[in-house]
């Protein structure tokens, strides 16, 4: 009789005991593949303060649900110019950055602020204006010299004016230059790029744009590319964690998380797709694992 019943249970035991480790095996497959193995990260919010060009363009809306489904995090993104975005960074109110100013990257890296700094992609800035061109950018036999034709002829230029990516390449070409822009023809918008654009198509007027905003709001500018191609027009995007040890509060883990996934073959190929069925071209270049001085050869 004894016999009879603790058979039963001892078969039961030891086909629960291998359900079990199947499981936990497969866990263990899924952990290692980096997929969720059903638990969500204990963390779930990841704040990303990026440039506007990156919201404007579009590219955020196919690359976050990527990064959330693959993840289980949740992404809140701050769409600043980008020293807005480092400003953020230093005051450890951010937990990653995705930004395009390089020298203003570095110092924020050499501070110790930003860890695990990768390139990214690129694209590259434009001079845009209205199709008469009353200053004749479209002569211009560089950017300098396609900024001194505006300033020259006093002609309408709307600057972002907010400490962005964008303003501090333009304010570099007007250094370089020799001038420094005031008077009624130069207006500051202290807005992001797909308003200034905005601005000056309505005014007439010229400004500069990287490539992808200017080419996902085109169809209700009344502004066309004068100038483009110049090697100091290049658009270099990198993307860091803020570093826990300065500020434990930063979501260390979904940082880096997001930090892998930029640089991810399968992100990488996902961003040199971005653009191509809507404007016959994409609108970044994907370039993790390139050498930054090697860009634009």
């Amino acid at each position: 009789m004894f016999k009879r019943i603790i058979t039963p249970v001892l078969t039961l035991l030891l086909v629960l005991m291998l359900i079990a480790g199947c499981s936990s095996r497969t866990a263990q497959k899924e952990a290692k593949q980096g997929q969720p193995a059903g638990e969500k990260p204990q963390k779930q919010d990841v704040i990303l303060a990026t440039t506007t060009s990156t919201q404007d363009s579009g590219l955020l809306d196919v690359l976050i649900p990527e990064f959330e489904k693959k993840t289980g995090y949740k992404v809140k993104t701050i769409a600043v110019g980008t020293g807005q975005a480092l400003e953020m960074g230093k005051k450890g109110e951010a937990d990653v950055l995705l930004v395009h100013a390089p020298k203003s990257e570095k110092e924020l890296v050499n501070s110790g602020v930003g860890i695990n700094y990768r390139l990214v992609m690129h694209n590259d800035f434009v001079v845009v204006g209205p199709e008469n061109d009353p200053a004749g950018v479209k002569s211009a036999r560089s950017t300098v010299e396609a900024f001194k034709k505006i300033a020259q002829t006093h002609s309408t230029f709307v600057s972002r004016g907010d400490e962005s990516g964008t303003h501090k390449k333009e304010k570099e070409i007007w250094k370089e230059a020799g001038i420094t822009p005031s008077g009624k023809w130069y207006q500051e918008a202290g807005t992001g790029m797909g308003n200034t654009l905005n601005i000056a198509s309505e005014k007439g007027g010229y400004t500069l744009s990287d490539r992808a905003t200017y080419l996902a709001n085109q169809k209700h500018l009344k502004l066309k590319i004068l100038y483009e191609g110049d090697k100091t027009l290049l658009n270099i995007y990198h993307v860091m964690q803020v570093n826990p040890q300065k500020f434990s509060k930063v979501n260390a883990e979904g940082a880096r998380a997001f930090v892998d996934f930029m640089v991810s073959p399968e992100t990488q190929q996902l961003i040199g797709k971005f653009g191509v069925d809507k404007y016959g071209q994409p609108l970044f270049f994907p370039d993790a694992g390139k050498k930054e001085e090697d860009l634009g050869k």
